[in-house]
């Protein structure tokens, strides 16, 4: 008994002294100090050794960038395609964090373009997320597909569309991306532009390259309601230079002059109504755009539409 005991006591302090090995190791990566690398590798450290949420030295050293230690660990065995408990790979964070140099050599030592994390995001996704246009532009070249999707159905171009990212939308324009793909939500990379009304320009690209200005979303809203619901009205003003129906309506009866009114932005419903925008449809409620303003009591509204 005393012999089992005995022997279960060094098998805790050896995996004790492993662990901590392993935990030195992953600090060294993140400060880039070679030199302790090398040392705690050759003491026992697992290059593989994982904290709880499962990110690896390999991955500690890709976040901050450390081209030399990166190189290290991969020629010591370090696993490129390991994945922490969210899905993050070694090329995710490198693509999230604009390391172009790093994902190089990361494709080179056989990185899998097409990891995703748990919400369904690989490297091209993220870059086009955090605006990494010269990440985005590598990916595409090293053959990164412009279509693949998240789990939402969104493409890497209408993430970046909706978040305003004219050189990524460009670049993935350019390489072959779908402009014409719905989303889960049967969204187009214009109408997530429209959406959140960030940039124009982007819009513009879009409709020059054959985005279908009217299409819908299953609502019945297109890209004009959706800008105009958020009170856009630079991309008001951009889609409907481009020819976009003013009068549409949705599903509910709801055309831009209306949701506009429902927005209270005094400057778009003063926009639409010089284009010609119809004051007078109704929506399935009965109610026209005046109607709907004395109904929210927007005073500055009613002053703009004809009838007050």
């Amino acid at each position: 008994m005393i012999l089992i005991a005995l022997l279960a006591y060094v098998s805790t302090v050896i995996a004790m002294d492993t662990a901590e090995l392993d935990r030195k190791l992953r600090v060294a990566a993140a400060i880039d100090d070679d030199e302790a690398i090398v040392r705690l590798l050759k003491e026992g450290a697992n290059v593989d050794a994982a904290n709880q949420f499962g990110k690896t030295a390999l991955m500690n050293a890709v976040e901050n960038g450390n081209i030399l230690t990166t190189s290290i660990l991969l020629s010591r065995g370090a696993d490129v395609n390991k994945e922490t408990i969210a899905g993050l790979t070694a090329l995710t964070f490198a693509a999230e964090n604009g390391q172009v140099e790093l994902t190089a050599l990361l494709l080179e030592r056989g990185a899998n373009l097409e990891a995703r994390t748990r919400s369904g995001l690989n490297a091209l996704l993220l870059a086009a997320q955090y605006d990494q246009a010269e990440m985005v532009d590598q990916l595409l070249f090293k053959g990164a597909d412009p279509n693949s999707t998240d789990r939402k159905g969104r493409t890497a171009l209408m993430i970046a569309a909706h978040r305003g990212y004219l050189e990524p939308v460009s670049l993935l324009v350019f390489n072959g991306a779908n402009i014409r793909r719905l989303d889960q939500d049967g969204k187009t990379a214009l109408i997530h532009a429209a959406d959140s009304g960030i940039n124009p320009g982007i819009a513009r690209l879009l409709i020059r390259k054959g985005a279908q200005i009217d299409q819908r979303t299953p609502d019945g809203a297109s890209a004009l309601i959706w800008a105009a619901a958020g009170g856009h009205v630079d991309m008001v003003r951009e889609l409907l230079a481009h020819g976009a129906n003013i009068n549409t309506q949705d599903n509910n009866g709801l055309t831009a002059l209306m949701e506009a009114v429902n927005a209270d932005s005094s400057e778009t419903v003063k926009l639409l109504l010089e284009h010609g925008a119809d004051p007078a449809l109704t929506n399935d409620e009965d109610m026209t755009a005046m109607a709907i303003a004395i109904r929210d009591d927007h005073k500055q509204i009613r002053t703009l539409l004809p009838g007050q």
